[in-house]
């Protein structure tokens, strides 16, 4: 914790930097404690990375606020999050419901459970396509739309998604031909393409309303604060080898579910 360095360590504790080295090296990987848990449970999921290549998945209970599984990945893949729900399973925990970022694939993990897309982060998958400084009014107006996600309810929502559609529909039909190949593409790719991602996820956005009962959130934000909370203590040893950053990451994790 803190800015603390091997030195300073080796220093406050009157030991050498080598046996403060291999004292950490001695510790061993923290495991969350999953005894006495009741099941089914409502389940947060998401990944975080560090640069490219480095990140881990989390899975958490947001209702215990309890971190229940991690672990390291190079990408996010259905696999990992098949890995992480066939732990808890092993575990006798059960998922009542789920809520994820809306990466491909990840849903069909969870295909037996009620799933819910994270509003905030298909507002950055419309974001990431379209641009907050987009000079079209279709793209302008698709971004307003996603934007009132939190705050709407699916029936409203899916009649103007439906009107923007028939409002817009033969410019997201223009195509560009180029005369070098002699093919032609369409000309808005990318503003389709957003359209596409809130048409695809649409029966996954309002799960939340729909099974109230339970108690889903409409947001991975029990997750983001663990990572932001992660991240900031992390950037304070940015050197930190790979096999002590993994058990600095499962130490406050394990912490962080207590």
């Amino acid at each position: 914790m803190g800015r603390q360095t091997l030195n300073s360590l080796a220093k406050e504790f009157g030991l050498s930097r080598k046996r403060i080295q291999r004292y950490f090296s001695s510790i061993p990987y923290c495991n969350p404690s999953l005894v006495n848990l009741k099941s089914p449970l409502v389940l947060v999921a998401d990944a975080t990375f560090w640069g490219r290549g480095y990140g881990v998945i989390v899975f958490r209970a947001p209702d215990l606020k309890r971190n229940l599984w991690w672990t390291e990945i190079r990408t996010e893949t259905a696999d990992s999050y098949r890995q992480g729900r066939q732990f808890l399973l092993d575990h006798n925990i059960r998922p009542s419901a789920v809520v994820i970022d809306g990466k491909p694939g990840i849903a069909e993990v969870f295909q037996d459970v009620p799933v819910q897309i994270c509003h905030f982060h298909q507002i950055a998958i419309v974001r990431r396509y379209v641009t907050k400084r987009s000079k079209l009014p279709a793209a302008q107006q698709l971004l307003s739309l996603a934007e009132t996600l939190p705050n709407t309810n699916e029936n409203t929502f899916q009649t103007e998604l439906a009107a923007w559609y028939d409002r817009w529909r033969q410019f997201l039909s223009q195509r560009t031909f180029n005369p070098d190949t002699g093919r032609s593409h369409f000309t808005h790719k990318r503003l389709r393409s957003a359209y596409h991602s809130l048409q695809r996820h649409l029966k996954c956005l309002f799960t939340y309303q729909r099974f109230a009962e339970l108690g889903i959130p409409n947001t991975t934000n029990s997750l983001e604060s663990t990572f932001g909370y992660l991240k900031h203590l992390l950037e304070v040893h940015r050197g930190i080898a790979r096999p002590l950053r993994y058990k600095f990451i499962c130490d406050i994790l394990t912490k962080n579910s207590n």
